[in-house]
């Protein structure tokens, strides 16, 4: 009982000492105001400015305008998305090892030769497909005020980061924030490959960059202070990290741009305790995931469904599914017409029906093809050919349409392509929404095949469907596009856009996002 209770204490000794410690933004957590006796003007509060329209401001992203000092996650992401899970497994393993002993700097170029070593540079896109959604989710409101007031009404922005790489920040600080002048450490490059090797961050280029402003300059960071004689700072302003964990979050109706697109497939923030916990998890969900589709592949829906539930997948159906006798449709079978969440839609709205279902589309993979527990069908992008065979389809049975023609994890809705509307003189519009909490089962990667898997690997994944009132085809058919769009935004509480499929993938892949057969 001795012994139990001895590594009892001593285990939770050690979590206590993980929990408080294991963050990168430990290392850099001294009093940010204090050793800065030489400022030309301090002050740890909140500035309020009259008129900076003669200014520049020189932010610094790190200390002013993310809440959490933390980095590590970042660096996690780019391993995982951008190298695999070896990579990720290697990050963290070298990080828990060198985190006790190491200095600041040495820890830093750590991660980035294990994120970055080896990785192609032309293509890397994960500053503006993967990394934005969770810098945007560390923004603080009170630093954000002071950025956008210096966008609109300053002479000039530049924005440094002095610790995450600058092509690690790029497409968040241009592309969300509005940020055209950024400044940042870079990594070393070879025959089109990162070498890893972090360079120094160079102080005479900030230097210079201060001399070509040549007006009032106001700063926002500590790591500015030991420039203050040389370089033009009339103020500079330093925040503590006490009291940045009593900012508020930039809400997402604040954000300079919506976050409407997204890639990867991490759904959580990747902080080392949580990349622990799944990669420990990842067995059992890779286990889970199997099972699930037997489940689903095998079963009938009465049995299906409950047998799932047990392993911890959650359904919700709402509103009652259309009925109808066979024949009375014209058009013969009955047109859904439903967002698209994952590629396991059709499959959800078959369930909620108790029926089997056919699903169109546009781009989908031989394999998922032939996985698939229902029938699909794969259309040419050619109206007429595609028109033709819809209703070939239609006069057989029931089908199910995405008119956005892509995903969407966001609470955005694409533009709806109006060709379903010419088949029949009536449609059921189907509204889907899902949940996750460790990966996402949507990507714009070669491997979308494997979307549905990890939709299965959640722990809880939960699917809900509404099937709505009937809509009439008649009057134009983009009008009839826009007005069932319309209505299953309302009934989901997404917001309309105009952005296709197209608008995506050249955003997250650069490129149209077709699948060759």
């Amino acid at each position: 009982m001795a012994s139990k209770g001895f590594f009892t204490k001593s285990f939770l000794l050690y979590h206590r000492i993980l929990h408080r410690n294991l963050s990168i933004g430990k290392l850099y957590r001294r009093t940010l105001s204090a050793k800065l006796p030489r400022y030309p003007s301090q002050s740890t509060s909140l500035p309020s400015f009259d008129d900076i329209s003669n200014k520049t401001l020189v932010v610094d992203m790190d200390e002013w305008l993310l809440k959490s000092n933390s980095i590590f996650p970042y660096f996690m992401l780019v391993a995982l998305e951008g190298g695999g899970y070896l990579r990720g497994l290697l990050l963290l393993f070298s990080y828990l090892f060198l985190y006790f002993f190491a200095s600041e700097e040495l820890m830093l170029k750590v991660m980035v030769m294990f994120s970055f070593c080896g990785m192609k540079v032309d293509g890397f896109r994960l500053d503006r497909a993967v990394l934005p959604k969770y810098f945007l989710e560390n923004v603080g409101l009170e630093g954000f005020e002071v950025l956008k007031k210096g966008l609109k009404e300053a002479k000039g922005v530049v924005c440094i980061s002095r610790r995450v790489p600058r092509v690690m920040v790029d497409g968040f600080l241009r592309d969300y924030m509005g940020v055209k002048e950024i400044m940042g450490r870079e990594i070393g490059m070879k025959y089109g490959f990162f070498s890893g090797v972090l360079m120094d961050w160079n102080e005479d280029k900030l230097a210079q960059k201060m001399e070509d402003v040549g007006v009032d300059v106001m700063a926002f960071g500590s790591c500015f202070g030991k420039y203050s004689q040389q370089l033009p700072f009339t103020e500079i302003y330093t925040t503590t990290e006490q009291e940045k964990k009593n900012w508020n979050t930039l809400p997402q109706d604040m954000y300079p741009n919506p976050l409407v697109f997204h890639d990867g497939r991490l759904a959580f923030t990747p902080t080392p305790m949580a990349t622990l916990a799944m990669f420990v998890y990842l067995p059992l969900g890779i286990v889970l995931s199997v099972l699930r589709s037997l489940i689903f592949g095998l079963l009938p829906y009465r049995l299906s469904i409950p047998l799932s539930s047990l392993t911890g997948s959650r359904s919700y159906l709402v509103g009652q599914p259309p009925q109808y006798k066979t024949g009375t449709n014209r058009a013969g079978g009955q047109l859904f017409v439903c967002n698209h969440r994952t590629l396991l839609d059709p499959i959800a709205i078959s369930a909620g029906l108790n029926r089997p279902v056919t699903a169109v589309t546009y781009s989908l993979s031989r394999l998922s093809e032939i996985i698939s527990p229902i029938q699909t069908a794969r259309l040419t992008r050619n109206k007429e050919e595609d028109r033709r065979r819809m209703s070939t389809l239609l006069a057989r049975g029931d089908l199910v349409v995405c008119p956005e023609g892509t995903t969407c994890r966001e609470k955005f809705l694409l533009r709806f392509s109006p060709l379903f509307a010419e088949l029949t003189d009536k449609v059921v519009p189907v509204a889907l929404n899902t949940r996750v909490d460790m990966f996402y089962g949507t990507s714009t990667s070669i491997f979308k095949f494997m979307d549905p898997f990890y939709f299965l690997m959640n722990p809880r994944p939960e699917y809900w469907v509404e099937f709505l009132e009937k809509v009439p085809t008649e009057g134009r058919s983009i009008d009839v596009a826009n007005g069932i769009q319309r209505k299953i935004g309302e009934a989901l509480g997404f917001e309309l856009t105009v952005l296709t499929r197209k608008d995506k993938y050249m955003m997250l892949a650069g490129n149209e996002g077709i699948v060759k057969a």
